[in-house]
């Protein structure tokens, strides 16, 4: 089996790479506006459909296509990727003290299956000084990740305090649910 990966993250081509399957990666381009309608729960999902179908290139035999979306729903509001200096440090600081839930939408699809699913693990961090959260934004940049933050960077090693559910969830990938449906596409 050949994975596609239809991904810039290079945290999902690292997870991905340590999975062991081979893999390429593609480009496929959307516009990633929600509608209203979906619920926090669902946007991950939604967004990891869009990218899957706006995939159009014929599919070899062993080829399957791997699309995927991560957000950090605080308080049933979504919290992206920020915007800005100012947004990432006001991410972590409504993140401080509080439980949130990172969502990842993953979907698969070749020639003959389409599947897609949600994984979702909450995660807790402890009071954050605003000198802990202006270091980290200023030393790591956070601003292609969601919520503002890498669970797997410095600020996930001194602030988060407690996680339910999958570490490589709140990366990018639910590696373990991953695996088991590509089980499925064999």
């Amino acid at each position: 089996m050949i994975l596609l990966l239809a991904s810039k993250s290079p945290r999902r081509r690292e997870l991905i790479t340590q999975l062991g399957y081979p893999y390429r990666v593609v480009d496929v381009d959307v516009d990633e506006v929600v509608p209203q309608s979906i619920s926090a729960d669902k946007v991950a999902e939604y967004l990891s459909r869009r990218k899957s179908l706006a995939y159009n290139a014929p599919f070899v035999d062993d080829e399957v296509l791997v699309t995927a979306d991560t957000v950090v729903v605080l308080d049933n509001h979504v919290l992206g990727k920020p915007s800005s200096h100012d947004d990432a440090l006001a991410m972590l600081r409504a993140l401080s003290g509080q439980w949130h839930t990172v969502y990842t939408g993953v979907s698969l699809r070749n020639r003959q299956c389409d599947k897609s699913f949600t994984e979702a693990t909450h995660v807790h961090f402890k009071e954050l000084e605003q000198s802990v959260i202006e270091y980290y934004v200023d030393r790591y940049a956070p601003y292609d990740k969601a919520g503002s933050y890498g669970i797997q960077e410095w600020i996930g090693m001194v602030g988060i305090d407690r996680i339910d559910g999958c570490f490589y969830n709140v990366m990018g990938l639910p590696l373990s649910h991953l695996y088991a449906a590509l089980q499925e596409f064999k």
